[in-house]
C-alpha cells in the first residue's frame, strides 16, 4: 500500500513533553514530503498555533485545526472548509459553564478568548499569553464573554472546558448533552471540547481528502486521544501512540512508541517509507 497523506495530531503525538518537535521527527517528516506524501497537522489547537509550528518546520502543507472546524491549505487566506458553532449553542455553552463554575476558553480563527474564574486558572494565563504572543495569536481576557456573540462577524469554532475534578467534569459533560447542535470530545483527561455538530478531525480529513483527490485507504492517521478517533475511522492505517489514552488504542491498527521516543518518526519510517 502506498500512502499519500499522513494526518498527525500535535499535543501528545508530534510534540514531546517539552512541547517541541524532535530532530528525528522533523527529519522524517521531510523525508516523507520528499517522497510525495502530504504531511497534515491535525490538531485541536487554534489555526494560528498550528500555522506557527507548520512554518517553523517548513512543512508548507495543509492543516486541520480546531478539531476539524477549520481546514486550511497552508494559511489563513486559504480556508477550504470551516464549520462554526451556532450562536444559540455558544450562548447555552457559556450559560452552562457559568452555572457550574467551570473554567472555559474558546477560539475563532486567530483569537483566544477567556475569562479568569479562579486563582488556580489565573496562574496558567502567563504561559498562555507568552505562547500567544510568540505564535501571533490574539489573546483576550473578557469580563463578559457573551459580548463576543453580539459582534456581526462572530465565528466561534471551539470551546474548551477544563476541570481537574474528574467527577465534576464528567457531570458537566453529561449536562452538555442537553444542548442541541454540538459535538463533544476530549483531548486530555482534564478537558471537554465542544464544536458544532458534525465537526471532527475525521470530517476535516474527509473534506481535505476530497479536495486533494485522495482515497481514505491512502491515509495514515497518528494520534493519542479521544478527539483523534474520528480521523482514525477515516484512515487506511490508524496509529496510536504508546503514551496515548486506552480509548485510542482500541480504535487503532498499530501502536508506535511514545511522543518522547520519536513515535511519529518510527511509524512513518516503518509503514510509509518502508525503511
Amino acid at each position: 500500500m502506498k500512502y499519500r497523506l499522513i494526518a498527525i495530531d500535535m499535543d501528545g503525538t508530534l510534540l514531546n513533553s517539552e512541547n517541541k518537535v524532535s530532530r528525528r521527527n522533523m527529519e522524517t517528516l521531510h523525508k516523507a514530503i520528499e517522497a510525495g506524501v502530504y504531511i497534515v497537522l491535525s490538531t485541536g489547537r487554534i489555526l494560528r498555533s498550528a500555522l506557527y509550528f507548520s512554518k517553523a518546520m517548513d512543512l508548507k502543507n495543509p492543516i486541520i485545526a480546531c478539531n476539524g472546524a477549520v481546514v486550511s491549505c497552508g494559511d489563513e487566506r486559504d480556508i477550504i472548509y470551516e464549520n462554526a458553532l451556532e450562536r444559540a449553542a455558544a450562548k447555552e455553552l457559556m450559560e452552562l459553564a457559568e452555572e457550574n463554575d467551570m473554567y472555559y476558553h474558546f477560539y475563532d480563527i486567530n483569537t483566544f478568548y477567556t475569562r479568569i474564574v479562579n486563582e488556580e486558572m489565573a496562574k496558567c494565563y502567563k504561559s498562555y499569553e507568552d505562547n500567544s504572543e510568540k505564535q501571533q495569536i490574539n489573546f483576550q481576557i473578557l469580563e463578559d464573554p457573551m459580548k463576543v456573540l453580539e459582534r456581526d462577524n462572530a465565528q466561534i469554532y471551539k470551546f474548551v472546558f477544563i476541570e481537574e475534578d474528574r467527577n465534576k467534569l464528567a457531570h458537566f459533560r453529561d449536562r452538555l448533552k442537553s444542548i442541541d447542535g454540538i459535538n463533544i470530545s476530549s483531548s486530555w483527561y482534564n478537558n471537554v471540547e465542544v464544536m458544532n455538530t458534525g465537526v471532527s478531525k475525521g470530517e476535516g480529513l474527509k473534506q481535505l481528502c476530497k479536495t486533494l483527490d485522495i482515497d481514505r485507504t491512502e491515509v495514515v492517521a497518528i494520534g493519542d486521544n479521544e478527539n483523534d478517533i474520528p480521523m482514525f475511522q477515516m484512515a487506511g492505517l490508524a496509529v496510536a501512540m504508546e503514551n496515548g489514552d486506552e480509548i485510542i488504542r482500541e480504535h487503532s491498527h498499530v501502536i508506535t512508541d511514545t511522543n518522547d521516543q520519536d513515535g511519529v518518526a518510527k511509524a512513518i519510517e516503518k509503514y510509509v517509507l518502508n525503511l
